[in-house]
């Protein structure tokens, strides 16, 4: 399956390409795999389906990871992506199989030995291509994956294949080891797959390994502050998505809506895309729990399916929330507990403002000056 790195039924072609090409089109001209399916329709099959959601979470970031790419390749919105052989149903299986396993197993940490590419050219439907093929390429690099070569010219990394270690790697928990090197930890047990293509001098399988890591992925990260050891701090998700057809307008809903949903935080930043082209990236930090909803209202407020999201830990200061009256009005002021900071409520302020007319900058600063005194007094 498509999960397997290796070079599938691509046979060589009289001139030592194979018939294998971007997105696995096969493009030998003997078989055909149906129709060709839109990104966002594959994303909506998955979503629909009766799975367990963390299955659903890795499976469509894996094929939003495809759009991502196969988007950047093209110079076209991730959304518009066609989906060749990968949005076939039996490829959608293998996908969708994959992580299924991964979830029966019980499998939190997914990890990878450096992923083998070889060289040359490949023949696809877009023609010849370097091997490996530009999606492939992209993302290897974004992922910084670690990368062999193999004097072969067959196409031995595909984007599908690539995609599902990269991705399973990326949404690994804070704190697990990163691709590379087998880690420390107990095997438990092992198996092989087998492709159907003859690569000369090695074998065509693919070897999965199952055990029990020596380590506590939710142990506290390691950081030193003025030689004192830094707290771990709390594992959250951030998820972001480039879009460059989004008003301003969108924009600074959609940031309400992630909020509304639960997000810790949510923000936007500008970004110049392909082409020179202004855009922005919407961010949104939140836990695992919340990653489903935070994803889904990202893609259905922008519109887009190029969703990205990476482990992350936070440190919240501690705080707690008094309540002063100015001119009569509560308002709401958060204090941190450490450090001489006071967050005013803005939307208690600007209704005060509203209803005294005094400015909203001095309300802030008279509900600041009253929060100092209060919790100078406590």
């Amino acid at each position: 399956g498509h999960a397997h790195n290796d070079p599938h039924d691509g046979r060589p072609l009289d001139d030592g390409d194979t018939a294998d090409g971007e997105q696995a089109d096969h493009n030998s001209g003997q078989h055909s795999h149906g129709p060709h399916r839109p990104a966002r329709d594959v994303v909506a099959m998955i979503d629909r389906a009766d799975l367990p959601q963390r299955v659903r979470d890795r499976a469509t970031a894996v094929y939003a990871a495809l759009a991502d790419v196969e988007g950047a390749v093209h110079g076209i919105d991730p959304a518009d992506v066609e989906l060749h052989e990968v949005g076939a149903v039996d490829s959608i299986v293998d996908v969708v199989g994959a992580c299924a396993a991964l979830e029966a197993w019980g499998v939190d940490v997914v990890l990878f030995s450096p992923i083998a590419v070889g060289h040359g050219t490949v023949r696809t439907q877009h023609g010849q291509l370097p091997n490996p093929v530009p999606a492939v390429a992209d993302m290897l690099a974004r992922h910084g994956a670690p990368t062999v070569g193999l004097d072969t010219t067959m196409e031995v990394a595909t984007p599908t294949g690539v995609a599902l270690m990269c991705v399973l790697a990326a949404l690994n928990p804070v704190g697990a080891p990163r691709p590379g090197a087998m880690p420390p930890m107990q095997v438990v047990a092992t198996g092989y797959g087998a492709g159907t293509a003859d690569v000369a001098g090695r074998p065509n399988v693919v070897q999965v390994v199952l055990g029990d890591l020596d380590i506590d992925v939710d142990a506290t990260v390691s950081a030193t502050v003025d030689g004192d050891a830094a707290p771990a701090g709390s594992p959250a998700v951030e998820v972001s998505v480039n879009v460059d057809d989004v008003t301003g307008e969108v924009l600074a809903h959609t940031v309400e809506r992630l909020l509304a949903v639960g997000a810790f935080d949510a923000w936007v930043t500008p970004i110049i895309m392909k082409k020179g082209r202004p855009a922005h990236t919407v961010h949104a930090l939140c836990d695992e729990a919340r990653l489903a909803t935070v994803r889904d209202t990202m893609v259905t407020e922008t519109g887009s399916l190029g969703v990205r999201a990476h482990p992350v830990r936070r440190w919240p200061q501690q705080r707690y929330e008094i309540t002063v009256e100015v001119d009569g009005h509560p308002v709401r002021v958060k204090v941190a507990a450490h450090i001489a900071r006071m967050d005013v409520e803005f939307d208690d302020a600007a209704a005060v403002a509203a209803a005294t007319g005094m400015p909203v900058r001095e309300v802030i600063a008279l509900a600041e000056s009253l929060a100092r005194e209060t919790t100078q007094h406590d």
